[in-house]
């Protein structure tokens, strides 16, 4: 029997993709929040679900390791993988911004440098302001950057903004909302249209019982 492997990213937006998955009567008897399992099925054995690293899920759907993932719009726009993004997910709601001291001022003249794990999205919009920027690619804690002046300001993703009140940053300039899409592999959804069509039918029932 076919069936259709699910990539999630592990991290801030698990726990609510498997409470989707619930919604949209998808049941996986394996899965706990305390499980170590990198790969489990559902009930009805159609669906292998995979845990996998933020940075590398764009990599399994595009090489078809992963026939369907869910991640976040920053990532998509960041690794511009060939797939098809079909459903807005509405969870993990947040923004891209811009992000220093109230200070800070942002125009054209000397580089601007900026700190941020999103190079390409951060050289795009800086682009369309006509500001030139040295950008300095850094993985976690980017809040610290400015502090230690490591750069002027960064570029990150910001839920409550409450990282950066307790130290002394405020958001300087909105670049995109972002949240969870679902992504697909394009020969699967040639070779196995039915199977993802037949899942993003569930899963779009699962988004209206719980929104």
């Amino acid at each position: 029997m076919d069936y259709l492997t699910l990539a999630i990213a592990t991290g801030r937006t698990s726990k609510q993709a498997m409470k989707l998955l619930e919604k949209a009567g998808l049941n996986f008897p394996d899965y706990h929040n305390k499980s170590r399992k990198l790969v489990i099925y559902d009930e009805t054995k159609t669906v292998k679900l995979i845990f996998v690293k933020t940075a590398d899920l764009t990599t399994y759907v595009e090489k078809g390791a992963a026939d369907i993932g869910v991640i976040g719009k920053d990532t998509i726009m960041e690794v511009q993988p060939d797939v098809y993004e079909l459903v807005d997910l509405n969870l993990g709601k947040c923004q891209v911004v811009v992000a220093g001291f109230p200070t800070q001022k942002m125009q054209n003249g000397a580089p601007l440098t900026v700190a941020t794990k999103y190079p390409l999205i951060t050289k795009a919009f800086f682009d369309k302001k006509g500001i030139r920027v040295e950008t300095i690619k850094l993985n976690g804690s980017i809040e610290l950057a400015p502090l230690i002046g490591l750069s002027e300001v960064i570029v990150d993703i910001v839920e409550t903004g409450t990282t950066l009140r307790e130290n002394g940053l405020v958001v300087l300039d909105k670049i995109v909302d972002i949240s969870a899409r679902l992504i697909v592999n394009k020969a699967s959804f040639a070779t196995k249209t039915n199977l993802v069509e037949q899942f993003i039918t569930k899963v779009k029932a699962g988004l209206e019982l719980w929104f």
